[in-house]
């Protein structure tokens, strides 16, 4: 149905006014963001679109789209790309504020969800750090390795030396499980256990390793896995 052809107190910035955006889908709440369509699309088609994006399916896959990802949708001209792209840093600049502004261990959920925003979409696997202060507070987040994780695809001295040079006084290891899955593996183990190994001799702690995949986290360090 076209958004002119809904009642008005079902329209997205009608019902926004009337009950708070949580009333409102992702459907919906992007089609506030685009504002209208294009001549045989209308806006929440649009929107829906923008959320089945090929291999990057959901909110959390449009978190990680590009310009390249955006482009490729019909009637998503330059102007609705940039908005959309500015809206998109905004929330990841937003959550990595929250973390830096208080220990990440005090909101784990935040961590996670950080997390899963930045890697849980990837079709790959990326093996990223979180370097934070002496208070726990969040530095940076750097993807440091891609593919399958093996002792030979993490290379703990790379992390020593980053680690170092944003002076961290503790770090959070993470990756993605593109299956779905977010078991630990024995290789997840071993590489979590050498990475331990090598920071503990420049005294940095291993604070948690995360697994990451769409809708779904594990905290090893919850698990008793470190």
């Amino acid at each position: 149905m076209a958004l002119k052809d809904l009642p008005a107190q079902a329209q997205p910035r009608e019902k926004l006014a009337a009950h708070g955006p949580t009333a409102l889908s992702d459907i919906e709440l992007l089609a506030i963001v685009l504002r209208t369509g294009m001549a045989g699309k209308g806006v929440l088609q649009l929107a829906q679109e923008l959320l089945q994006l090929p291999g990057r399916a959901g909110l959390s896959g449009l978190l990680q789209a590009g310009h390249a990802d955006l482009k490729a949708i019909k009637g998503l001209g330059p102007s609705k790309c940039a908005q959309l792209l500015a809206v998109l840093e905004l929330a990841r600049r937003a959550m990595a504020e929250q973390l830096r502004e208080r220990p990440a261990l005090a909101s784990p959920e935040a961590v996670a969800r950080y997390l899963q925003l930045h890697l849980a979409a990837r079709q790959h696997e990326v093996f990223a750090v979180l370097f934070l202060d002496g208070q726990n507070r969040l530095i940076a987040l750097e993807e440091m390795f891609r593919g399958t994780l093996t002792r030979t695809s993490v290379y703990p001295r790379e992390v020593v030396l980053r680690a170092l040079h944003h002076h961290a006084g503790a770090v959070i290891l993470a990756h993605n499980h593109p299956s779905g899955q977010v078991q630990a593996s024995a290789a997840d183990k071993a590489v979590t256990q050498g990475l331990q190994a090598a920071l503990g001799l420049v005294d940095i702690q291993v604070l948690d390793h995360v697994i990451v995949a769409p809708g779904a986290s594990l905290s090893m360090a919850s698990e008793g896995l470190m």
